[in-house]
C-alpha cells in the first residue's frame, strides 16, 4: 500500500459554529445548517462569498447546492460527503483537508445538521424493520428483532464483558465512569442539554435498564440542532481573524469483515470488541508523529458509553479489558485522560459527532468551558461500526 503524502498542520480549522442544542428547535435542517454555518464564517472572519467547498454527512438531509445558496455562495468548485452516519465528522474534515491540499477548493465549510428528536429519529422501527432487510444484510437481523442501535451494542457490552472476564458489576462500573464524566463536564458548558443537571453513580444506576446491560444516561441524547467548522490552508489562516487550529492528521479505516454503511452486519466481524478504531490507529497517530500517550485530551464518539470505553482500548490509551476499570476522576479535567469535555453525546447533545470536532478545536484555542490546562494535542475520533475516522488537532507550531 503506497502512504500519500502528508504534511502534518498544513491545513487548519480556522472557524467553529453550532446552534443551540434541544428536543425541538422549530426550524428545518436546512435553516440549522446555515445558522452554524454562518456562526463559523464569522468565527473565522470569512464572507460567506468566499466559501468554494461544502462537505456533508451522507446521511444528511440538507445537499451542498442548498446551503451554499442559503450562504450566498456564488459558486461551487468542490462539494463531497462522508459516512455513514457517526463515522463520518472526521473523515469529512479529511475530504476537506484533501480538497484544499489538492487545489480543489480554498474555503471549505463542513457541516452535520438534524433534527434528531423533533425530526427522524434513529432510535425507532420503521415499516423496514417489520418487513425485512430490503435484500440486504440487515434482512438476518430485523425480522428477529435485532432492530435498533441499543440492542446492537447491548450485545457488544455483554460480549465485550465476557471476552475480558469482566462482572457485570465491574462493566457498570467502567460504562457509568464515562457517563458521569460526561455529565459533570456538561454542568459546567451551558450549551449542554444536561447543563447544571448533576448525577451521582446512584442516580446513573437508578436509571432504567433500556437494553441490558445498557442504562438509560448509557444512551446518548437524541438532539436538534447543528454545529459546522471552516477548513483552509494555515498559511491562508495567518491572514483571519479567527484563531486557527492546525490539523496535524485524519485517518480513516474500516478493518476487516464489515458491510460499509450497515451497523447489525458488523456483528459478523471476526470479533465485535475491536472494532474499525484499531486499524485507524496506527495511521492518525503515525501521520502526526506521536503516540496515544502524547494526547493531552481526547473526544471519543459515544453514541453510547459502551463506544466509548472500547474505543479507549481500540486508539491505545489503556490495554485491553482495562477500560472498565477506569473511574470518573481519571476521564475528567485533571484525571489520566479527560475525554468528552462538553459533556459528549451522554450530555451535551447528540450532532453525529461534530460538535466532538468544535470541542476538540476550542481546547487547542483554551476556550473550553472544561479547559485542559496547557493541551496542545486535541484527539477526535468518529465512531464504529461499520467504519472509523479520527483527527488530531494541535497547537500552531
Amino acid at each position: 500500500m503506497v502512504e500519500p503524502a502528508w504534511t502534518p498542520g498544513a491545513c487548519a480549522i480556522v472557524g467553529i459554529g453550532a446552534t443551540d442544542f434541544s428536543k425541538a428547535s422549530g426550524r428545518s435542517p436546512l435553516t440549522l445548517a446555515a445558522q452554524a454555518s454562518r456562526a463559523a464564517l464569522a468565527d473565522a472572519g470569512i464572507d460567506p462569498r468566499s466559501v468554494d467547498g461544502i462537505v456533508r454527512c451522507d446521511m444528511d438531509l440538507v445537499s451542498a447546492p442548498a446551503l451554499a445558496d442559503s450562504l450566498g455562495v456564488p459558486d461551487l468548485t468542490y462539494w463531497g460527503e462522508a459516512g455513514p452516519g457517526g463515522s463520518g465528522p472526521a473523515a469529512m474534515v479529511g475530504q476537506a483537508v484533501a480538497a484544499v491540499t489538492a487545489g480543489l477548493a480554498t474555503t471549505v465549510v463542513v457541516f452535520r445538521s438534524l433534527n434528531g428528536r423533533s425530526g427522524n429519529r434513529y432510535g425507532l422501527v420503521g415499516e423496514r424493520g417489520a418487513i425485512g432487510g430490503e435484500g440486504s444484510y440487515d434482512e438476518f437481523f430485523l425480522p428477529f428483532g435485532m432492530q435498533t442501535p441499543g440492542q446492537f451494542f447491548a450485545v457488544v457490552a455483554r460480549r465485550y464483558a465476557h471476552e475480558h472476564g469482566l462482572t457485570l458489576d465491574e462493566l457498570t462500573h467502567g460504562l457509568g465512569s464515562i457517563a458521569l464524566a460526561s455529565r459533570a463536564h456538561a454542568n459546567a458548558n451551558p450549551a449542554a442539554q444536561f447543563f447544571d443537571r448533576p448525577m451521582t453513580r446512584d442516580d446513573y444506576l437508578a436509571s432504567r435498564m433500556l437494553a441490558d446491560p445498557l442504562r438509560l444516561f448509557d444512551f446518548c441524547l437524541e438532539t436538534d440542532g447543528a454545529a459546522a467548522v471552516v477548513v483552509t490552508t494555515t498559511e491562508r489562516a495567518r491572514d483571519l481573524a479567527g484563531t486557527a487550529v492546525p490539523v496535524l492528521s485524519v485517518a480513516q479505516g474500516t478493518g476487516r469483515g464489515v458491510q460499509p454503511g450497515q451497523m447489525f452486519p458488523a456483528l459478523l466481524r471476526p470479533s465485535i470488541t475491536s472494532w474499525p478504531s484499531a486499524a485507524t490507529a496506527p495511521t492518525v497517530f503515525g501521520r502526526a508523529g506521536i503516540s496515544a500517550a502524547d494526547v493531552d485530551v481526547a473526544q471519543m464518539y459515544d453514541c453510547f458509553s459502551i463506544t466509548a470505553l472500547m474505543q479507549l482500548e481500540d486508539y491505545g490509551f489503556v490495554a485491553p479489558g482495562q477500560a472498565a476499570h477506569l473511574t470518573e476522576a481519571d476521564l475528567s479535567v485533571g484525571g489520566t485522560l479527560p475525554v468528552n469535555t462538553s459533556g459528549g453525546h451522554l450530555s451535551e447533545g447528540y450532532i453525529h459527532g461534530m460538535n466532538h470536532v468544535l470541542e476538540g478545536v476550542r481546547q487547542i484555542r483554551g476556550t473550553s468551558t472544561n479547559q485542559v490546562e496547557g493541551a496542545e494535542l486535541s484527539f477526535v475520533t468518529s465512531a464504529p461500526p461499520p467504519g472509523a475516522s479520527a483527527l488530531v488537532l494541535g497547537a500552531d507550531r
